[in-house]
């Protein structure tokens, strides 16, 4: 593994925080991400994000509003 410096991990953030890397990025993102103070502050920053975003997104539609909608779309 080599640290692969702040320009690329700040900028594979996003797939990281998605595990969208391949293994090696995945492990050279996450060395930087050890030994860097603001990369991990940013890591942080998105991770928190990621997870607010994740849970904000599993309401669920009202049953009167989806069939209302289902219904619209049928004719």
């Amino acid at each position: 593994m080599t640290d692969c410096g702040c320009d690329k991990a700040k900028a594979e953030l996003e797939e990281f925080l998605h595990r969208e890397l391949s293994e090696q990025d995945l492990a050279d993102v996450q060395e930087h991400l050890d030994n860097c103070e603001d990369c991990s502050t940013e890591h942080l920053v998105g991770l928190t994000l990621t997870q607010k975003v994740q849970r904000a997104c599993q309401e669920k539609t009202p049953d009167a509003l989806r069939q209302q909608i289902l219904e619209s779309l049928d004719r």
